[in-house]
């Protein structure tokens, strides 16, 4: 299974779409700003307003790139 999801930050002036094979392990590591390089780690409080299940990562990671 795969996921697509989409973050927007607190004053919804930026988003970030990305594509994770398990939904809520890829929310906290961006809430916990466990992945420096993202571009989520510049910003402060993101939320999840969208996401959409894949068959799997490979469906989830070409639909990100769509």
């Amino acid at each position: 299974m795969g996921f697509v999801y989409i973050f927007t930050n607190r004053s919804n002036n930026a988003l970030y779409i990305g594509s994770t094979n398990h939904i809520i392990r890829r929310g906290y590591e961006h809430r916990e700003k466990l992945l420096p390089a993202s571009h989520t780690a510049k910003y402060n409080e993101w939320k999840l307003v969208y996401y959409e299940v894949c068959d799997n990562i490979l469906v989830a990671a070409a639909r990100e790139n769509n």
